[in-house]
């Protein structure tokens, strides 16, 4: 035998020969083929995270058949914002039903299953359809966890979150701005009272500072009686801070105050470039803000009369200085 098969040792198998190999004819074609990318865990049947991806999708609320959802409409010339805290849920047929009509910015209406809808709730299902605001439905404890317990006879309404402009773009409306600083006014109502005012009275817009001051809820949004979509409210850091920011952009800054020097009547300023800043009701204006402000100035009202709330002072005070402000006929 040629080679070296005679050495010791030396073993051929006799299955087995030189020469060409017979192939698969392609049948083991697929076992080379790559099972793709490793799926996702929420995407692997069995795999804990799959489950509870299965779980949250079966308390989702579901679109209530009785609704369509339309586009929502575009709001004109907002001003440039930055976001505030999160979104408010407000609960009970009334609520909301009252905060639909006032056309207050919301995302979505959550319906409990099998509600036994009255007038109201239809006129709310109706209303948010019209207005572009998705209409779910969902069952009493979906709607008990979204409103945390409060008692929602079956309807909530997710009212968006409010974008407050910075305190220098209220600067931009106007080439004599009028801006209305609020000094620790934390009723909700007040501050929508005072954004009617100003929006009445050609204001330029609101600042309110971060802490200790109502922000833009539901109930300032109703209060406003719509001027909230037309006048930007600012939220400063710290709103001595930013008075004097005013000031050295050149506006006044007069606060009103029951002591004040000067009868707002006689406010030489009155149709300058104008900070008009208001205090609570109880404690007016705090050290700092006083000291932050040119000018005191004061409402005439009659001896023994109660001080005024923020809402009043503020539409008082802006009533008269449009007037002043407003150029005599031809």
């Amino acid at each position: 035998m040629a080679g070296n098969s005679q050495r010791r040792g030396a073993r051929r198998n006799p299955g087995t020969k030189k020469g060409q190999t017979v192939g698969s004819g392609g049948r083991g074609r697929r076992a080379l083929r790559g099972k793709g990318p490793t799926p996702k865990a929420r995407e692997r049947a069995g795999h804990p995270a799959a489950r509870r991806a299965a779980a949250s999708a079966q308390r989702a609320p579901r679109p209530a058949a009785s609704a369509q959802r339309a586009p929502r409409p575009a709001r004109a010339s907002a001003p440039a914002r930055r976001t505030g805290k999160g979104a408010e849920m407000v609960a009970g047929r009334n609520a909301v039903v009252e905060a639909l009509r006032a056309g207050v910015p919301a995302n979505a209406l959550y319906v409990a299953v099998g509600l036994d809808a009255d007038d109201r709730v239809r006129e709310s299902i109706r209303t948010a359809a019209d207005a572009g605001i998705a209409v779910l439905e969902g069952s009493r404890p979906d709607l008990d966890r979204l409103t945390g317990g409060t008692a929602h006879q079956g309807v909530a309404l997710r009212i968006l979150a409010y974008d407050y402009a910075e305190p220098a773009d209220l600067l931009s409306r106007s080439d004599v701005p009028l801006v209305v600083a609020l000094d620790g006014v934390t009723d909700p109502r007040n501050l929508g009272a005072v954004i009617r005012s100003t929006a009445a009275f050609g204001g330029s817009g609101v600042l309110v500072p971060e802490r200790r001051s109502a922000g833009m809820t539901a109930a300032a949004w109703k209060s406003s009686a719509g001027a909230a979509a037309r006048i930007p409210v600012a939220r400063a850091t710290n709103l001595a801070r930013a008075l004097a920011a005013y000031r050295a952009e050149g506006l006044f800054v007069a606060g009103l105050d029951a002591d004040g020097a000067v009868d707002l009547a006689e406010l030489e300023v009155a149709t300058e470039p104008l900070v008009l800043v208001v205090g609570s009701e109880g404690r007016g204006l705090s050290r700092l803000v006083r000291e932050a402000c040119d000018l005191l100035v004061r409402i005439p009202m009659a001896r023994g009369t109660e001080a005024l709330n923020a809402g009043v002072a503020a539409g008082v005070a802006l009533s008269e200085l449009a007037r002043r402000r407003t150029p005599p006929p031809p």
